[in-house]
């Protein structure tokens, strides 16, 4: 049986190439799982060497560049920390939000407690900054839109986990890894409990897009990564029952 690659390509070029990354996958190397798999060299017999300039969660899918050369690399370095790159981040969260727009600007400290979760702390945590925006609510759920300004370690759940907001399928923010069954949101489902198969079992963020100017050309460029399968069915699922849809809402955004 062919395994399937736990990623797809969205651009290539001689200088950088951009996936959409499956949930599950490291984006370079992690002190505490040296073993795990990592997307850099799964697709280096592919592309050859990679070189990270910026990570996303292992559980979180969607968007990661990598540079394929020095001169790319030193650019791309660059402007990730200077922070003229825009991401745009999707998340099912549970519950709804009080506000439709949020910044939280609380301080973050990485590796901040035994779970090496990212907490809140004011002393010692790093200046770090999201925007949020409820794009809609599904009933126990809603749909949530963040920019990070700046790169923190789980800085997006650790933001909401601050204002006791908590990711579908979140263990290490939420403590609740239950996953998302049709059976759960459709009240007229009749099919066998016992061979029900989960829509969404895994953290529920997406890198939708990202915004930036390409490091030789500086053209302005801007990728957009299609939600995974898993979440994919989720959303349809939820779009159609609650006639809230987060790409529809997105598209008409930026109109």
């Amino acid at each position: 049986m062919k395994q399937t690659k736990p990623y797809s390509v969205i651009y290539s070029d001689n200088d950088i190439v951009v996936f959409n990354k499956a949930s599950g996958i490291l984006t370079a190397s992690d002190r505490y799982d040296k073993d795990a798999p990592r997307l850099d060299l799964i697709a280096e017999p592919e592309f050859g060497r990679l070189m990270a300039v910026h990570r996303i969660d292992k559980d979180t899918s969607g968007i990661v560049i990598y540079a394929r050369n020095a001169d790319a690399h030193r650019n791309l370095s660059i402007a990730f920390e200077r922070r003229l790159v825009k991401k745009v981040y999707h998340a099912l969260v549970h519950g709804r939000p009080a506000w439709e727009t949020y910044v939280s600007q609380a301080k973050l400290l990485p590796d901040g407690d035994a779970h090496h979760r990212t907490i809140v702390n004011k002393r010692l945590g790093k200046a770090s900054c999201t925007e949020f925006k409820l794009i809609g609510t599904c009933g126990p759920f809603s749909w949530i839109e963040a920019r990070p300004l700046t790169g923190r370690t789980h800085q997006i759940r650790a933001h909401l986990a601050d204002l006791g907001i908590s990711i579908v399928c979140d263990p290490l923010y939420s403590g609740n890894q239950k996953p998302v069954r049709l059976s759960d949101i459709k009240r007229s489902w009749h099919g066998d409990v016992y061979e029900e198969r989960p829509l969404l079992s895994r953290l529920a963020l997406h890198a939708y897009t990202i915004e930036l100017a390409h490091p030789i050309t500086e053209e302005p460029v801007k990728f957009t990564a299609p939600y995974q399968r898993d979440m994919n069915a989720l959303r349809n699922q939820l779009a159609k029952i609650y006639k809230v849809d987060p790409l529809a809402e997105t598209e008409q955004d930026d109109d």
